[in-house]
């Protein structure tokens, strides 16, 4: 586990917080892989009925750590990255979320595995992928059009440009938006809520809403994956990313 992952227990609530603030929390290997081994946790706890996801120091998730990245680009399915997004797409339990700030990349596609998200008003996604020469990942490509329309998952991968919570309330994305200082126990809140209701119905209902889904998931993801390392090695790719980095 580590120091950058926060696990703590509120009751049954398995808090999961994204503790790297001087980097907006953006993501290592390493971290993917400790989000990985705390979604697994909660899923065997009897103890934990709900799990909550927010990010420490006023930011989500600025998405991957790019020279992380770099330095051990994502190659096959066994990686951490996967087995956190296997995790997540998978979780039987209900998923709440806390966003602020920053919410890039994997910080907006996490989202959607979620079943509760309440995002501040300062909050602003974006979803790069294209604009880096690659692809969306997290089966985004499939959820964001169920989610969203057609025309505005197409904005959003396509175009890029960032966007705030009310367009993402509009969409379907959010479930409320919050102020700063009450995001945190408004999300909490919601998870009490959860916890006090009978837990095998709950877990059923959110089975049989995803039930139909998880094939077409973990298609898109094997498909995102696939191609998202063909794109790594792409010319286009490799401008962006050293544009990025020599801040062009």
């Amino acid at each position: 586990m580590t120091e950058f992952i926060q696990t703590r227990l509120e009751g049954a609530i398995a808090c999961i917080a994204l503790n790297r603030p001087d980097k907006k929390n953006a993501i290592t290997s390493a971290m993917y892989g400790a989000l990985a081994d705390a979604l697994s946790k909660a899923a065997a706890d009897e103890a934990v009925c709900v799990a909550l996801l927010h990010g420490e120091g006023g930011a989500f998730a600025a998405g991957n750590d790019l020279a992380d990245f770099m330095s051990s680009p994502t190659r096959t399915c066994n990686e951490p990255v996967f087995r956190f997004l296997r995790e997540l797409a998978h979780f039987e339990k209900p998923l709440v979320a806390a966003v602020e700030g920053v919410a890039v990349g994997i910080g907006t596609t996490m989202l959607l595995h979620c079943d509760l998200v309440y995002a501040a008003p300062q909050t602003r996604f974006a979803l790069p992928f294209v604009s880096l020469g690659l692809v969306p990942e997290a089966a985004s490509s499939y959820l964001l059009p169920r989610i969203s329309g057609w025309q505005r998952a197409a904005e959003w991968l396509m175009l890029g440009e960032p966007f705030g919570p009310e367009q993402a309330l509009a969409a379907g994305m959010v479930n409320a938006i919050v102020p700063p200082e009450h995001l945190l126990s408004t999300a909490m809140e919601a998870a009490r809520k959860l916890t006090a209701k009978p837990q095998f119905a709950l877990r059923q209902t959110k089975r049989l809403m995803k039930q139909n889904q998880y094939e077409h998931i973990d298609r898109a993801m094997r498909d995102e994956a696939r191609v998202f390392a063909e794109c790594l090695q792409s010319p286009e790719a490799k401008e962006a990313f050293a544009a990025f980095f020599e801040k062009r």
